[in-house]
């Protein structure tokens, strides 16, 4: 017993390890969220935070009201893509662990 409790105190170690470096990654990542054929685009890194937005104000052509629309969608789609790739990357950790299904981390 003793023996198998050691081996899931390394295995927990070492998936906390590879969660920081997958952290310290995933802030170095960038998505790209657009809206209205591209019209908006906003680019998002893996922490969530904005790094730019672009605007083609040539198709806007003062229309303020569709300009809100346009970037709140095309935050929402970075937002989604932020968070697909999260999911995939924090998937990736958790593989070999064998977790019950629908088992969440961190604890």
């Amino acid at each position: 017993m003793k023996g198998t409790l050691g081996n899931m105190m390394q295995q927990v170690q070492k998936m906390q390890e590879d969660m920081q470096k997958a952290q310290a990654e995933m802030a170095e990542k960038e998505v790209t969220g657009s809206a209205g054929g591209d019209i908006v685009t906003v680019v998002m890194n893996g922490h969530q935070q904005v790094k730019k937005i672009a605007i083609d104000h040539d198709l806007i052509d003062g229309d303020n009201d569709m300009l809100e629309d346009l970037l709140v969608a095309a935050f929402n789609d970075a937002l989604n893509k932020v968070s697909e790739m999260q999911q995939q990357n924090m998937g990736n950790l958790t593989e070999g662990l064998n977790l019950p299904a629908g088992f969440k981390l961190p604890f």
